[in-house]
């Protein structure tokens, strides 16, 4: 087992002010090229792992404090499905490697990644949780190997898994952010409200419980509200950065204008643009929310203006836009043309 990465841990970070996460690495590389739609399996870890290295870093530059371990649906059911089951542990490890490597770079949390494994079913839930455990155990065994301060667990729609993965997390001793997923209008797939999922996190012993994926900030920011308002521990939002509405508050319903399924790959004529994230970041944290990221599409534009609205300066805030000195646009082009500059 490697000591913990980061010399200041996830808590200390927490109680000097907002941790700004990022997340959406699979979105992102997908639009490089670098993993498949569909099945959404991290196979560049193995395949391109300087890839994930860059946008590790892209990030980092950006302001994130947390670098996740790519490894969202790299578990053993998952992999399974791409014929990739033998590279389970070493897909794990790099993972956990590459983020670690960059984490250094810049003093970052590193954060091992377990999600929603599909394995799950509460109708079945004795069985089914066992297999669940398995794979978590799996992961979050390498993780821990490697060097890590804490757990995401993310993407839950059931309650039920959740608190496995939470359980495996305290087993081992690691601190767990546990966040649901709201495809749902009200509550999560095994029937509790999006307030009650959070609240029985946290008195489980979740160190952060709250929301992530699935709805953009107009629609998340009603449910925080009430989270914010109703449990005692740290509240984390990290919404997909697309306008979804009271209509389709979930990402997953959007529909192109021919009534076609925009999710995943027409998601564009939704986004939402750097201006809109930064004003959500700036609502959360007046919120009181402490851990605020971004999820799927999210990008490093994205983070640095967050990052920014939150009064910091980054890396990245090296290059932020200086409009004003555009030769159409800027403030400076009338006045150097007055002054008999740049022959039409």
């Amino acid at each position: 087992m490697q000591d913990r990465p980061s010399a200041r841990s996830l808590q200390q970070r927490l109680d000097e002010g907002v941790v700004l996460g990022a997340e959406g690495y699979v979105f992102e590389l997908e639009r490089r090229g670098y993993i498949k739609a569909g099945p959404y399996v991290p196979e560049v870890i193995l395949d391109a792992p300087e890839a994930v290295l860059e946008l590790h870093r892209e990030f980092l530059r950006a302001g994130a404090e947390v670098m996740v371990a790519l490894t969202y649906y790299a578990h053993r059911e998952k992999l399974k499905t791409v014929g990739r089951e033998g590279d389970l542990e070493e897909m794990n490890r790099t993972a956990v490697r590459v983020a670690n490597q960059v984490a250094r770079e810049g003093d970052a949390l590193v954060a091992a990644n377990i999600s929603n494994t599909w394995s799950y079913d509460p109708a079945d839930a004795r069985r089914t949780a066992a297999i669940v455990r398995a794979q978590y155990e799996e992961q979050l065994g390498w993780a821990v190997d490697e060097g890590v301060d804490f757990v995401i667990a993310e993407t839950n729609d059931y309650l039920g898994e959740a608190l496995v993965g939470l359980e495996v997390c305290q087993e081992l001793g690691l601190p767990a952010m546990v966040t649901f997923a709201s495809v749902h209008p009200t509550s999560t797939y095994d029937g509790y409200t999006y307030v009650d999922a959070c609240r029985r996190a946290a008195d489980a012993g979740a160190t952060i419980v709250g929301l992530n994926c699935s709805r953009g900030p107009e629609t998340m920011m009603p449910l925080l509200t009430d989270i914010v308002a109703a449990v005692d521990t740290v509240v984390a939002a990290q919404p997909v950065p697309y306008r979804t509405s009271h209509g389709t508050p979930a990402f997953e319903s959007l529909t192109t204008p021919d009534g076609g399924r925009a999710f995943p790959i027409q998601l564009e004529p939704f986004s939402c643009t750097r201006f809109e994230m930064a004003d959500f970041a700036r609502w959360s944290q007046q919120l009181g929310i402490s851990y605020i990221g971004i999820c799927c599409g999210g990008g490093p534009h994205h983070v640095r203006a967050m990052a920014e609205a939150l009064g910091r300066e980054t890396p990245a805030s090296r290059h932020s836009p200086a409009i004003d000195l555009h030769p159409v646009l800027g403030t400076a082009t009338a006045e150097h043309r007055e002054m008999g500059g740049w022959a039409a």
